[in-house]
C-alpha cells in the first residue's frame, strides 16, 4: 500500500516551490483513506453489466449515510435500460459516457414521501413549504450519493458525477415520471473503467488553507486585507499546480483555474439552462418560503 505522502502529492499537485501537499500526519495509510484520496472521475466505461447485487449494495451504502432527523429526504432512480439511459443522457449534456456505462443513478430531493406521511397522520406539513426542507433534501441526497460513490470505488468500479442532470430539469422529470415534490439534483454514473482507454488521473485540489479556516474565517480587526492577500496567494498557487497537472496530461493550452471558473459563471448562458431551476422547483411543489 502506497504511503500517504505520495497520495497527498497527487491530490494537491506541484508548484515551483515543490509539492503543494500538506505535511504528512503520523498516521499509516489504510484502504479507506486510499480510496478517498485517490478519487477521480471516470468517463470511459465498459458496457458490461454490474455483478448481481451491486446496485443493492450501493443502495445500502447510500442509506447508511447520515440523514437529518432520520427523515431520509432523498430517493434515486436507477437506470440500466439502454434506451432510457440514452434518453436521459441526451437531457444530461448529451454525454456519451452516460450511455456507455451500465448504471446511471439520478439522485433526487424527495419531499413526496413526507407529504404522504403527513396525510396519513392528519398533519398540515407546513414545514415542507420552507427552503430549509429543500436544503435538507439536497444535503441528504449528496451524503447518500457520496457513500454510494465510495462504495463503488471500493469494488474497483469507476464513477462520475453528472451535474448536467439540472440542464433540462422539466424534461428529465417527465422522462423519469417524478411525482410532485421530487426533483433530480445530479447523476452518478457507475461502471467498470475501460482498460483500453487512458486511465483517469487524480486532479489536484485547492490548498487546504483556502478551504479550511481555523476557529474563525479571519483575524478580528483585519478588515479582510491580510485574508485577501492570503487568498490571492492560494489561488495563484493553485493556478500553478493545476497548470502543471494539465501540462503533464498534454493540455498545455488549458486555461488557468481562476480564468476558467470566472468564465464558467460569467453569464446566464454559462449556466447551461440551470437558470430556470428555481422556477422548476416551484412548479414541482417546492414552495421555498
Amino acid at each position: 500500500m502506497a504511503g500517504l505522502s505520495s497520495v497527498l502529492e497527487a491530490r494537491y499537485g506541484t508548484t515551483s516551490s515543490g509539492s503543494a501537499a500538506p505535511p504528512v500526519a503520523p498516521i499509516s495509510a489504510n484502504p479507506t483513506l486510499e480510496i478517498l484520496l485517490r478519487h477521480k472521475s471516470v468517463r470511459s466505461f465498459l458496457p458490461d453489466p454490474l455483478a448481481p447485487g451491486t446496485l443493492e449494495l450501493l443502495t445500502s451504502a447510500a442509506q447508511s449515510a447520515a440523514t437529518s432527523s432520520n427523515l431520509q429526504t432523498w430517493s434515486a432512480v436507477a437506470i440500466t435500460t439502454p434506451s432510457l439511459k440514452s434518453q436521459a443522457a441526451t437531457l444530461c449534456g448529451d454525454q456519451a459516457f452516460i450511455r456507455a456505462a451500465p448504471l446511471f443513478l439520478i439522485f433526487c430531493a424527495d419531499l413526496a414521501r413526507l407529504t404522504v406521511a403527513c396525510a396519513q397522520h392528519g398533519t398540515p406539513g407546513t414545514g415542507l413549504e420552507y427552503l430549509e426542507m429543500y436544503t435538507m433534501a439536497t444535503i441528504d441526497a449528496s451524503l447518500a450519493a457520496q457513500n454510494a460513490c465510495v462504495a463503488a470505488e471500493s469494488l474497483g468500479l469507476g464513477t462520475c458525477y453528472v451535474g448536467a442532470a439540472r440542464n433540462r430539469p422539466r424534461e428529465l422529470a417527465s422522462l423519469l415520471s417524478l411525482p410532485p415534490r421530487v426533483v433530480a439534483l445530479f447523476g452518478l454514473v457507475v461502471g467498470r473503467p475501460d482498460p483500453g482507454m487512458p486511465p483517469a488521473t487524480v486532479k489536484p485540489r485547492l490548498p487546504q488553507d483556502e478551504v479550511v479556516h481555523r476557529e474563525t474565517w479571519g483575524q478580528a480587526g483585519d478588515a479582510g486585507g491580510a485574508l485577501r492577500q492570503e487568498q490571492a496567494a492560494n489561488l495563484a498557487a493553485y493556478d500553478e499546480a493545476l497548470a502543471d497537472f494539465n501540462a503533464k496530461q498534454g493540455r498545455e493550452d488549458a486555461p488557468m483555474w481562476t480564468h476558467r471558473s470566472a468564465h464558467r459563471i460569467a453569464t446566464v448562458e454559462s449556466l447551461h439552462g440551470r437558470d430556470v431551476f428555481r422556477k422548476v422547483l416551484e412548479e414541482r411543489g417546492f414552495e421555498l418560503r
